[in-house]
């Protein structure tokens, strides 16, 4: 009896996750775990804002490692569950440097690598994720979860390039990031569910986003501000998106029990 009801209960006891658009939002927030981590440990190796860096990366290292049985738990097909036991896989040796080597170059070099192959997997099952809601209202959450990643991701490369350990292709991924994230903001601002609350939500992400564009633009040298701005603007694009994101996850959350029988 104990055995089946475990087996009945485990899924609900391992996952958080209540409907298919609250698993795109962590799923997605698992893209932007990927980035951040690596930005943290690129600012820890250039001391800057070490003491909060240090906070953000081993808060980021405990939530992914928390939503990716979540996810795990609730994958509803065999597809996404082969996903996640992928990406499984792949976060296990990126964590390793994160966590267990020293702080270098060399190894900054190995978490910038691991970084881009972590969330090609987190965005394959995301992707599948979105697929399977089948709902407009599911791919607001999937874009909007992904401007958070994309804040993170082109704080990763600036940081990089500042360590001296990027190369070309990733001032042209951090371009790339920059015109993605612009492009998303407009489409995003022009969603027909937008409610208020979500309206004046992104009009914060652009006022951030202004000074965040200016600071990315500048080369970093001797003087440390340009990095510290990046540093910390790209946390307060995270934390007005994060708040989009849950408000949409709730007006999609509305209109997917509004279609139910």
């Amino acid at each position: 009896m104990l055995v089946i009801f475990l087996a009945l209960t485990g899924r609900e006891a391992w996952s958080q996750i209540d409907d298919i658009n609250a698993a795109i939002n962590k799923a997605g927030r698992q893209r932007m775990l990927s980035q951040r981590m690596a930005k943290a440990y690129f600012q820890i190796g250039q001391k800057i804002d070490v003491d909060r860096s240090k906070k953000v990366l081993d808060s980021s290292v405990a939530a992914f490692d928390r939503q990716l049985i979540e996810l795990k738990a609730y994958a509803p097909s065999p597809e996404i569950k082969d996903a996640y036991s992928a990406l499984e896989k792949s976060w296990q040796a990126y964590k390793d440097v994160l966590v267990a080597t020293p702080v270098s170059p060399e190894n900054g070099r190995k978490v910038l690598l691991m970084s881009d192959e972590v969330l090609a997997l987190a965005q394959q099952g995301t992707t599948l994720l979105e697929k399977r809601s089948g709902t407009s209202a599911g791919h607001l959450v999937n874009l909007s979860g992904r401007q958070r990643m994309l804040s993170q991701r082109m704080a990763k490369y600036y940081q990089a390039a500042a360590w001296n350990i990027a190369s070309e292709r990733d001032a042209g991924n951090l371009d790339r990031a920059r015109k993605d994230f612009a492009d998303a903001l407009v489409e995003l601002s022009s969603a027909r569910v937008n409610t208020q609350q979500i309206t004046d939500g992104l009009s914060l992400v652009k006022q951030q986003w202004m000074f965040f564009e200016i600071a990315l633009g500048q080369k970093a040298g001797v003087d440390l501000r340009p990095r510290q701005v990046v540093a910390t603007t790209s946390e307060r694009i995270l934390e007005e998106m994060e708040v989009v994101v849950d408000l949409y996850e709730k007006v999609s959350t509305k209109v997917l029990n509004s279609t139910l029988p």
